[in-house]
């Protein structure tokens, strides 16, 4: 099988709960730092290598179809189906099956998630599965778990009701499927997702992406506060301490006491011209030495502290830290090349994780960062931190230039 490269966007529902909002436009016409919701997710489409959309519209289509029209703006060729307001997602498909792609991507217009389709093709294809659906895993409780996933990453219940028993975990949409899923939907005006789903699930043929990035949305007013911060899209980064910040102490000993701490050539300079440029700076670390006894979380945290106040003075700052305080073997979530850290700061800050760099120092930070989906960068004895942020700020300033040359 070929990757797909036609996208499908269900469009038509009215937006009920975001009244008076959406009483003059569609949910996904919403407006965030001056342009709709509907066009992040057809940058993130085209920025993904998608070349098609398919829109299904129902409820106020001129609004969507007037500020999209052929998709040129985005490198897209946009189409449109367009049915009774009244019908559900099932009905919008099976009408229209005929303009759909034997393999398809099929997404909500109201959730925004930095996917990465190189990654779910290649899960999807190795899977055997039929259809491939994104799961949050919802550990913080973000929103009511409406699917149970087992231990070979199949669905082993889909219930939209929310009330099957041991449910955990959340769909998204974003979803890799065959045309021919279409097939089960009966005439009667139905939900796409209750029906096929559930019937996906129950023969073992509907595979998980589970992912802890967060996603957005404008599906209640109270999700539109989170989602204009995320959307805002303030630059940031993210550093390991020892041998990027600091001189890393031999192996399997640690910086105990700020007695012990000896910034990196560079390093406060390197922070002063992030924090000049905008960005957040975030710090996260690997502590064993905690769950070792050879110093306590108090300790730690004193470092941490003189290490911000020390940074202020020379003009720099650094937003956060999190550190894991477990021992090399522990089955935590937060130890490193685990990503749990690097998820914790994106849902803390509403990072974009694949537009946030990773910088570090050895292998494991770089197997944190592609389990998180950051752009990971090493720093070495002859690439210090400062020579990676003075790269990375001459890029930006080179991409802001050529979008406003684009704009």
């Amino acid at each position: 099988m070929q990757r797909p490269t036609q996208a499908v966007i269900l469009a038509g529902g009215r937006g009920v709960r975001l009244r008076p909002l959406t009483d003059t436009v569609p949910k996904s016409m919403i407006e965030f730092h001056g342009k709709p919701f509907l066009a992040y997710l057809l940058e993130l489409l085209k920025e993904q290598g998608f070349e098609r959309v398919l829109l299904l519209l129902g409820y106020l289509p001129e609004a969507i179809q007037a500020y999209v029209g052929d998709g040129w703006r985005w490198g897209l060729s946009v189409e449109y189906a367009v049915s009774s307001v009244e019908d559900d997602t099932g009905r919008r498909l099976k009408q229209a099956a005929g303009r759909i792609d034997p393999v398809f991507f099929l997404l909500y217009c109201d959730n925004y998630w930095p996917m990465d389709m190189a990654r779910m093709w290649r899960q999807y294809t190795s899977s055997g599965a039929a259809a491939l659906l994104t799961i949050y895993r919802n550990a913080d409780g973000y929103s009511r778990d409406n699917v149970r996933v087992d231990a070979e990453g199949f669905v082993a219940a889909y219930d939209k009701h929310r009330a099957t028993a041991g449910l955990s975990g959340v769909e998204i949409g974003f979803a890799i499927l065959r045309r021919e899923a279409l097939e089960r939907l009966p005439e009667e005006n139905v939900s796409f997702e209750r029906v096929v789903y559930p019937e996906l699930a129950a023969e073992r043929r509907l595979a998980a992406f589970v992912t802890d990035h967060r996603y957005y949305s404008v599906s209640t007013p109270g999700r539109l506060p989170l989602t204009e911060q995320f959307l805002a899209r303030r630059p940031a980064v993210i550093l390991d301490r020892d041998g990027v910040l600091n001189r890393r102490p031999p192996r399997a000993q640690y910086v105990r006491h700020w007695e012990e701490w000896e910034w990196l050539p560079g390093a406060k300079e390197a922070l002063r011209l992030l924090k000049e440029a905008g960005y957040r700076v975030i710090v996260v670390s690997n502590q064993a030495g905690i769950a070792r006894g050879l110093m306590t979380v108090g300790e730690v945290e004193r470092i941490h502290e003189n290490m911000k106040a020390d940074l202020r003075q020379a003009g720099g700052e650094i937003d956060a830290v999190y550190y894991c305080p477990h021992g090399w073997d522990s089955p935590c979530e937060c130890r490193k090349p685990k990503p749990g850290m690097l998820f914790q700061a994106q849902r803390d800050f509403h990072l974009d994780l694949s537009r946030t760099p990773f910088i570090g120092d050895d292998d494991r930070d770089g197997q944190a960062a592609e389990a998180a989906g950051c752009p990971w960068i090493q720093v070495t004895d002859q690439r210090s931190l400062l020579n990676v942020v003075r790269e990375l700020l001459s890029g930006r300033r080179e991409r802001l230039r050529q979008e406003l040359a684009h704009a």
